[in-house]
Order: C-alpha cells, then structure tokens, then sequence
C-alpha cells in the first residue's frame, strides 16, 4: 500500500503561499498590520499588499520578517520562491525599477533595442506596440518609460553607461523621422557628463553578452546587482558569485567597445543614412 501524502491544505502557487504564511504568522502572533509596521519600520500597507498577494516586496522585508517571526530562511525560501516565478515577470520587474531610480550608477549592455532610459516617446511607443500593446495600456507604459528617464536628469544623477551592439544601430523605426530623433536623442545624452554610450561592432565577433541584455546597478553603500532581460522575462540577479561573472563579461565587452568619441562618430554616420522625409 503507496504511502499516504499529508493534506496541508495550503496553496501550492508559491505567490499565494507566501502570502498566505505571512497572515498566519502575523495573526498566530496576534498583531495588527498596524502593530507590524511600527516594529518593523515598514508602512503598513506594504505588509497588507504582501498577505493580499498584490506584491512580495523585497527580500530584505522577507528577512526582516523572519527575523520578526523568528523563522530563520523560511519566508526568505518562500519569497526566492515567488520571485522565480515565471508568471511573476511584473513583480520583478517592479523591484528592478526601483532599484534602478536608487542606482548610484548603472552600466547596461543592449542587444538590439535602446534602454528605455535613452528611449524618445516615438521609439518607445513603436517598440510596444511591436510587443503588442495598444490603446490605453500603451499610453499608460509610454508614460511611465518617459517617466523614468529622469532617473538621469536629477541632482546628483546616477552615473550611466550604455553599451549598444550594432545591431541596435542597424534597426530602424518604420518612421524614417521618428528614427532620427533617437539617433540624436543617443548623441545629445551622450555629451550629458554622467552619461556616457560607447558601440560594439560586428567585427569584434561573438563575446560573453552576445545575446544578453544586461544591466549592473551599484546601490548605494551597497551591492552590485544585475538585470538580465529577454524579450519576453528578465531576472534580477543579486548573488555575488552570478553578478561577478557578469561584472567580468561586462568589462570584456567594454575593453571590446569603440571609445566614446569614436562611438559618436559611428552614430553621426548612422543618422547620415537615414533618408530625409521628402519635402511638402
């Protein structure tokens, strides 16, 4: 006779198990959201979001949960769980966003689109679009793209650096004019002092970041992070011995890179070759 499993009764959804072992704690202990929050120094709603299943947060308040509950690793587990979710792209590219706007400095590698940092409103759009966005949903994440550039334009802004293959060069818009405005939205960022765009030829061949866009945050008094994106997911990467190996492929790519004049020159040539719209 097979074994017996036992029942729990609890969701196998790693989202919903998350949240689901956070209300029980909190209610076994019987505290309020209210009570939670003064301890631990987080707003209430954050930990009322996490136990509704709207956000997981982050895995420092995961910690500082287990730490509160005196659950060593366990909800920090569940929440590495609910973060690789597959379906969970959106949560993760919220906490990506975030640490973004707190970056003291980003260093990015493009494959074949422009960050959406250096990304005109016309580029953008088409790029959703492409991606099959439209009406509403589409103004709203046009916006918001728009929006975060001035991540690079604030008091103290981060250092950036971008990295574009060629191929991000060779792939015009469909609007021959909306095209020309980002190759001179590229050269215009790119004399901004915290900003700065070099460009990887075809002619240096394969290397490490072929084809992987990536982007290194160094936080404040912090670590260094990654963002590995694919069109369709990405994964922040924030152990140190997976973010090392992209720090070191990073800086083989950038030794590979034209300089930041040289690379401005190439861009210039590019924006010669695009056709002028026909005069009315």
């Amino acid at each position: 006779m097979p074994p017996r499993s036992i029942v729990t009764g609890r969701s196998t959804d790693p989202r919903r198990r998350f949240a689901e072992e956070l209300r029980l704690l909190r209610t076994q202990r019987g505290e309020s959201l209210r009570q939670l929050g003064t301890a631990l120094g987080w707003d209430a709603s954050l930990f009322g979001k996490m136990e509704r299943g709207q956000t997981i947060g982050g895995p420092e308040v995961a910690e500082a949960l287990d730490q509160h509950y005196g659950t060593p690793g366990l909800l920090l587990a569940l929440w590495e769980l609910a973060a690789a979710d597959p379906t969970q792209f959106k949560e993760r590219y919220r906490r990506y966003t975030l640490l973004e706007s707190e970056a003291a400095s980003l260093c990015h590698y493009g494959v074949s689109t422009v960050h959406g940092l250096l990304q005109t409103e016309g580029y953008a759009r088409a790029l959703l679009t492409a991606g099959g966005i439209s009406g509403d949903a589409l103004t709203r994440q046009v916006d918001a793209r728009i929006g975060r550039r001035d991540v690079l334009h604030a008091e103290g802004a981060a250092q950036f650096r971008t990295i574009l293959s060629e191929a991000v060069l060779r792939t015009p818009l469909g609007d021959a004019s909306e095209w020309r405005q980002q190759l001179e939205h590229l050269m215009a960022m790119g004399e901004q002092p915290n900003v700065t765009v070099q460009v990887v030829r075809y002619k240096v061949g394969l290397h490490a970041l072929s084809n992987t866009d990536t982007m290194l945050l160094r936080l404040p008094g912090g670590p260094t992070v990654a963002w590995v994106e694919t069109g369709y997911s990405g994964e922040l990467v924030q152990e140190s011995e997976p973010v090392e190996r992209l720090q070191r492929a990073y800086d083989a790519v950038r030794d590979l890179a034209l300089s930041p004049a040289d690379s401005r020159k190439f861009i210039n040539q590019t924006l010669e070759e695009v056709p002028c719209e026909p005069s009315t």
